[in-house]
């Protein structure tokens, strides 16, 4: 072990809310924070918002509704929807526009499909626009607790080592980076694959190729061979991308030979590891699938399931906040969920709980000197429901 030696760290700022983690659960909880009056530093490693949606081309916007007719995410989840189509409206399917039939909704359900540069750039102008303050190329790295609450957020950028001070943290991650730093109970899975969506051109003609090996989503099958990698172990994620781009050069190998006449070119690779379940928090409560339709009273938000019809989860909010830390709250990929992970961890879900995050954080930061736990959850309902939020019980 080598010990660095003691040394003075530069206050680069204040904020009631930082935000750690630029994917769209960090987008939603940034908008949300803002527009809920609190002043918001949202910390992001790359150069551009949206994750795995826009530098990684995954580029569904997966369903706002339960696949039986009813919509259940609503509020930013469905803002971003439309933000990400914004260009082409006509993306969304008629049933789910305004005047929408109620019998075509129940087999064509709420989706879209977006250009990712384009939403990429949409994003920052939401951002921007709304007052959030956007750090790039600044890397989460520790946190400095004084009893159970996060006082100072370390990062590190061109400027060096800089320490943010704090009153409410959302880490939006992906990797519960914050969580883990913070001292909070954590699960990790080492079951991502080689995996990477890219566009290239077919005699100038650009195709999107949705390249994973190892993995069967709907059948939950686990990798049976060696690449399998952990997100939160720096050796597998710099193995995951240099295996993937591996097998993306191979690929445009194949499909050279499978049109000998077209000339194919790559165009744009994904730009980070394309993982799909990491690390993440082990909450007060972890959501399962057994979960389908239970009620939780602390319930800030819904969700179905991208992969099937019929399910609806009820988030409630305690499978979003830490344990051991009282201003600290999760977004997205890493909040506590156990068999429902798979459920939670996609682009509609990662809203709604951004949102929800973003707004307890807000609350707390202004009402109770930044203790999540001491907001009103009855406050905090009634807050999203005014954003549009769904929070109605359905049957």
């Amino acid at each position: 072990m080598l010990i660095e030696s003691e040394r003075r760290i530069p206050e680069a700022g204040e904020y009631d809310v930082v935000v750690v983690g630029g994917g769209i659960a960090g987008v939603a909880a940034a908008l949300a924070g803002a527009r809920n009056g609190a002043k918001v530093c949202l910390l992001e490693k790359m150069f551009g918002l949206g994750g795995l949606a826009t530098l990684g081309n995954v580029i569904i916007y997966l369903p706002l509704c339960d696949g039986m007719g009813r919509q259940v995410i609503g509020g930013i989840g469905e803002e971003l929807l439309k933000l990400s189509v914004r260009e082409t409206p006509d993306a969304i399917p008629c049933c789910w526009r305004e005047g929408g039939g109620k019998e075509e909704r129940k087999s064509l359900r709420y989706q879209v499909a977006f250009n990712p540069a384009s939403y990429m750039l949409a994003l920052e102008e939401a951002v921007v626009g709304a007052g959030v303050d956007v750090w790039y190329d600044t890397r989460f790295c520790e946190v400095v607790k004084s009893g159970e609450k996060i006082e100072w957020v370390l990062v590190e950028n061109k400027s060096g080592r800089l320490a943010i001070k704090c009153k409410a943290v959302v880490d939006a991650s992906g990797d519960a980076d914050v969580c883990a730093r913070a001292g909070e109970e954590m699960i990790s899975l080492r079951t991502n694959v080689r995996s990477g969506w890219f566009y290239y051109s077919k005699g100038g003609k650009v195709e999107l190729n949705c390249l994973s090996k190892g993995f069967d989503p709907l059948g939950g099958k686990m990798p049976e061979d060696d690449f399998a990698y952990a997100g939160d172990r720096g050796k597998d994620v710099s193995e995951q991308v240099l295996e993937t781009r591996k097998l993306i050069r191979e690929e445009l190998k194949i499909l050279q030979k499978k049109y000998p006449d077209f000339r194919i070119e790559p165009i744009l690779p994904p730009t980070i590891p394309c993982l799909r379940m990491t690390r993440r928090l082990k909450g007060r409560i972890e959501l399962n699938e057994t979960d389908d339709h239970r009620w939780f009273d602390d319930c800030v938000g819904m969700t179905g399931d991208w992969r099937k019809n019929g399910p609806i989860y009820y988030l409630p909010l305690r499978v979003l906040t830490a344990v051991k830390t009282t201003n600290l709250i999760t977004a997205g990929r890493c909040i506590s969920a156990n068999t429902a992970w798979d459920v939670t961890r996609v682009i509609p879900t990662c809203a709604v709980t951004g949102e929800a995050a973003g707004v307890a954080a807000a609350m707390a930061a202004v009402k109770t000197e930044g203790d999540i736990s001491k907001v009103e959850i009855a406050d905090l309902q009634m807050q999203l429901k005014r954003q549009n939020v769904l929070l109605e019980r359905q049957d």
